[in-house]
């Protein structure tokens, strides 16, 4: 073996660690980049989403409150305007006429009070008269209020008899439009009206207030004109359900009455 063959083993070992060094230097190895989606990041499209469904689900329960408040809360009784004219025989008793237009004869609402006139009249000098009419019949339970034929009568207070539902006979019609021209006001019909023999007739015409609280219960309440005096007049239509509800409504009428 010669020189050069022993200098060439000594030094290939070493010359082929330094080029594989040199390659590893030269040549990093190469990252791999990872296709997979991580977990702990949120979509923004699924953000807007929730915000969507949190925001409707406010809205919602506004609605729904707001719903339950309005259900829950008492109706307003609904309220306008008639004209309602108190009419009798001076020797006579009363009656109490209600129209929505005074020139109609046919009146909506049309009782015969048994009240006498002279001792009504007696009652409106004092300034106040609250007249209340109620009906404790089971059997008129579902009866509109101005279709109840009987009706037990309380003035200021008093039980004095009975209120009966009337139907306008051709003398009432003739009265009523003898009055077509009176909005407010009060006066005598001389004696013969209608028929010969008849009584003069005394009434009070004006404009009435009426509020309707629910099914079984409204009243009408007098409106005085400016420049008159106050006169207090209203009349109550009230009816119970059962006696518990009856005598309940029969101290409110005294108590209020009073």
């Amino acid at each position: 073996m010669t020189k050069i063959d022993a200098l060439r083993r000594l030094l290939l070992p070493c010359l082929s660690s330094v080029s594989a060094t040199s390659n590893a230097t030269v040549n990093p190895a190469k990252k791999r980049l990872s296709t997979s989606l991580r977990d702990d990041l949120k979509d923004p499209n699924q953000d807007q989403e929730e915000d969507k469904d949190r925001d409707s689900q406010d809205s919602t329960s506004t609605i729904d409150f707001e719903t339950t408040a309005i259900s829950s809360a008492p109706s307003r009784p609904s309220r306008s305007m008639v004209i309602g004219t108190i009419f009798g025989h001076r020797k006579g008793h009363v009656w109490f006429c209600i129209q929505h237009d005074r020139l109609s004869t046919k009146p909506s609402l049309l009782l015969e009070l048994s009240i006498p006139t002279h001792q009504l009249v007696q009652e409106m000098r004092c300034g106040v008269v609250r007249i209340a009419l109620e009906c404790d019949r089971p059997e008129l339970s579902s009866c509109p209020l101005h279709f109840v034929p009987v009706w037990t009568m309380f003035c200021n207070g008093r039980k004095i008899g009975f209120a009966t539902k009337r139907k306008a006979s051709h003398h009432n019609r003739l009265m009523l439009k003898t009055m077509q021209s009176t909005t407010v006001g009060a006066g005598v019909i001389p004696a013969g009206f209608g028929s010969p023999g008849s009584e003069e007739i005394m009434y009070m015409r004006a404009n009435y207030e009426h509020v309707v609280c629910n099914p079984d219960s409204e009243s009408f309440h007098l409106v005085n004109p400016d420049d008159c005096a106050g006169q207090e007049l209203s009349v109550f239509l009230m009816r119970s359900r059962d006696l518990k509800l009856s005598l309940h409504c029969k101290e409110l009428l005294i108590r209020f009455c009073l």
